[in-house]
C-alpha cells in the first residue's frame, strides 16, 4: 500500500487507512515506511492533528529533530492546550538539546493533564540534563574573593593601538590545525569525548567510517538506495546522537557523578559502627515495635538493613554473631508472615532453625520451631505444625508455653478431624493453664476440648465443657466469647433433645413388633377353636 499506490491522482485510499498503516509500522519498527504513510496520510488532510503528532514521533526515531518540532507546532496551530502536541514539542526540543524550553512546555502540558505520567517524566528528565549542564542550586557555591587586578591592568590597556614595530607571535601553520582538526567528530567533539559518550556504539561509528574508504563498496547500491547514502546517514545519526548526549549530560557532569559515586562506595566501606552492640539492639527493639503497631513493611526494611550491617561487622566487632543473625531471620520472617509472604517467612524461620542447630542455641531452635509451626498452620499444613510444636514441648520452660503449644497442636489435629487426639490435647492444656492459673488459656482450652467432644458425638460431656468455659468467660468479662458459647451450648441442647428422641424412637420400635405379633397369635387362635 505504500509502494506503488501513488500514481498521477494522488492517494487511492482514505487517510484512515494510511494513518493505521502507518501505526502498524511504527509499531514494528519501520520507521521510514511509516513516514512515508503517514506523509501520504496528510496529503489527505493537511491540518489532522492525530496526523502530525503521529509523523513527529516518526520523525523523532529516525534522528531528524528539527522536522518533528515542525510537525508538533502545525499540530498546536489551531489548539494551543492540543497535549499530544505540547507533549511532541516538548519531546523535539528535547531532542534538540533545548531543555529550558522543553521544560517550560513539560510544565504545560502537566498543567493541562496532571494525570499523565509521560508529563510527569518529562519534567524530571529536562530538570536533570539542566542541572547536568549548569549544575544545582544547591552545589553552586558563589564566593567572593580574589583580587581585580587583572580586569584593570585591561581596562588600561584598552585604546592603545598596537604600533608598527610592535612585536607579534607567529602564526601556527594551517598543517597543524589540520591534524587536530583530524581528532574531531563532524559535530566539533574529539574522538576520546565521543568514544566516551557513544560507548559501545563507538566501535559501528569507526566500522561505518572504514567503509566510507572503500570506494569500490560505497559505488554500490542495496534496495534502491546507495551503500554511500546509507553509511553516511547512520554515521550522522550517531553524530547527532553524540551532540545530543554531549549536551544532556557533559563529560565534566559523568565525571562529577562517577566521583560522587565513589566516594559514596568509600564512605560505605569505610564506615564502623563504633558500639555494635548499642546499634543491634536499638534496631531490634525498632523491629518489634513496628511489627507490634501492624507496620509490616518498616519492620521488614529495617531487619533486613541490620542483617546485612551485621553480615559486614566482623566477628570481633560482634562476638555473638550467629545469634545475632539467627535472630535476624526470625525477625524477617515474622514481617514476612505479617504482610501474607508465607513462602518468604518460612526461609528466613528455616534458616533461623539451621543456625541455632549448628551451634547448638537452644533458646533460638525453641523460637524457631514454634515460629514454623505458625506459618505451616497458616497455610494448611497441620502435619507439619504438629511436627514443630512436638519438637519444641521438650524445649518448652513453662506452663503457659506448655498451654498454648498443647492448645494450637489440639486444634491442628481438630482441622485434621482427629477429633480423639484433639480431645485429648484440649485436656492436656487445660490442666497447664489451671497450673498456670492462666483464665484466658483455660477459657480457650475448655472451648477447644468442647468442640471436640462435639465431633466425637460426646453431647453431655461437651455441654459440660461448654457450661465451665462460659462461666470462666463471664468471670473475664468477655462478652464476645459469653455470646458465642452460649449459642454454642444451645446448639449442643439440640443435639441432646434429638438424640433422646432417635433413642425413644428406637426404644418403642420392638414393643411395637411384641404386640402386633401377640396380636396376630391370638387371632389364630380364635380362628382355630372357631
Amino acid at each position: 500500500m505504500y509502494d506503488d499506490e501513488d500514481g498521477e491522482d494522488g492517494p487511492k485510499s482514505s487517510f484512515t487507512t494510511y494513518l493505521a498503516e502507518g501505526d502498524k509500522l511504527y509499531n514494528a519498527g519501520e520507521y521510514q515506511k511509516a513516514l512515508e504513510s503517514y506523509t501520504t496520510a496528510l496529503e489527505i488532510e493537511a491540518k489532522s492533528e492525530t496526523g502530525l503528532v503521529a509523523r513527529s514521533k516518526c520523525y523523532l526515531q529516525i534522528g531528524d529533530a528539527q522536522a518533528a518540532l515542525q510537525d508538533a507546532e502545525a499540530s498546536l496551530s489551531d489548539n494551543k492546550e492540543f497535549h499530544k502536541g505540547l507533549y511532541q514539542k516538548a519531546e523535539a526540543l528535547y531532542q534538540m538539546g533545548d531543555f529550558e524550553y522543553a521544560l517550560v512546555f513539560y510544565h504545560r502540558g502537566h498543567k493541562l493533564r496532571p494525570e499523565l505520567q509521560e508529563f510527569r517524566l518529562g519534567i524530571q528528565k529536562a530538570q536533570e540534563a539542566i542541572d547536568n549542564c549548569v549544575g544545582s542550586p544547591s552545589s553552586v557555591k558563589l564566593e567572593n574573593k580574589g583580587d581585580l587586578s587583572f580586569f584593570n591592568k585591561m581596562d588600561e590597556g584598552k585604546g592603545k593601538a598596537k604600533q608598527r614595530g610592535q612585536y607579534r607571535p607567529p602564526q601556527k601553520p594551517a598543517a597543524m590545525k589540520t591534524n587536530r582538526a583530524l581528532g574531531k567528530t563532524r559535530g566539533g567533539t574529539s574522538s576520546r569525548t565521543a568514544k566516551a559518550l557513544l560507548g559501545e556504539l563507538y566501535a559501528d561509528k569507526e566500522y561505518l567510517e572504514k567503509l566510507l574508504k572503500d570506494d569500490d563498496l560505497v559505488k554500490g547500491s542495496s534496495g534502491g538506495m546507495s551503500i554511500y547514502d546509507l553509511v553516511t546517514s547512520g554515521i550522522n545519526y550517531l553524530d547527532t546522537r553524540t551532540e545530543f548526549w554531549r549536551q544532556q549530560k557533559p563529560m565534566y557532569a559523568r565525571k562529577r557523578d562517577r566521583l560522587m559515586m565513589q566516594q559514596k562506595w568509600s564512605n560505605r566501606k569505610t564506615d564502623r559502627i563504633s558500639d555494635p552492640t548499642t546499634f543491634i539492639l536499638k534496631n531490634l527493639e525498632e523491629i518489634d515495635s513496628y511489627l507490634a503497631d501492624g507496620k509490616g513493611a518498616d519492620s521488614l526494611s529495617l531487619a533486613v538493613a541490620t542483617l546485612r550491617t551485621v553480615n559486614r561487622l566482623s566477628d570481633s566487632e560482634i562476638p555473638n554473631k550467629p545469634d545475632v543473625v539467627a535472630n535476624l531471620h526470625s525477625c524477617i520472617g515474622n514481617a514476612h508472615l505479617e504482610l501474607g509472604q508465607t513462602d518468604e517467612a518460612l526461609d528466613h524461620h528455616q534458616k533461623d532453625l539451621e543456625i541455632s542447630e549448628k551451634h547448638n542455641f537452644q533458646d533460638a531452635r525453641s523460637r524457631a520451631l514454634d515460629n514454623l509451626g505458625r506459618v505451616y498452620a497458616r497455610v494448611g499444613k497441620f502435619q507439619k505444625a504438629i511436627d514443630c510444636w512436638q519438637e519444641k514441648l521438650p524445649l518448652s520452660k513453662s506452663a503457659v508455653e506448655r498451654t498454648w503449644l498443647f492448645h494450637e497442636i489440639g486444634r491442628c489435629h481438630l482441622e485434621l478431624g482427629e477429633s480423639e487426639k484433639a480431645r485429648d490435647f484440649g485436656l492436656k492444656s487445660l490442666q497447664e493453664a489451671k497450673e498456670a492459673e492462666d483464665d484466658v488459656w483455660q477459657l480457650n482450652a475448655g472451648v477447644l476440648t468442647a468442640q471436640a467432644e462435639v465431633k466425637l458425638g460426646e453431647y453431655e460431656k461437651a455441654l459440660e465443657s461448654f457450661q465451665q468455659s462460659l462461666e470462666t468467660a463471664k468471670l473475664q468479662g468477655d462478652d464476645g466469647a459469653e455470646g458465642a458459647i452460649t449459642k454454642a451450648i444451645e446448639d449442643v441442647k439440640n443435639k441432646i433433645e434429638k438424640q433422646k428422641e432417635s433413642e425413644q424412637t428406637s426404644e418403642a420400635e420392638p414393643l411395637k413388633e411384641e404386640e402386633e405379633t401377640e396380636r396376630e397369635e391370638q387371632q389364630e387362635e380364635e380362628v382355630n377353636f372357631g
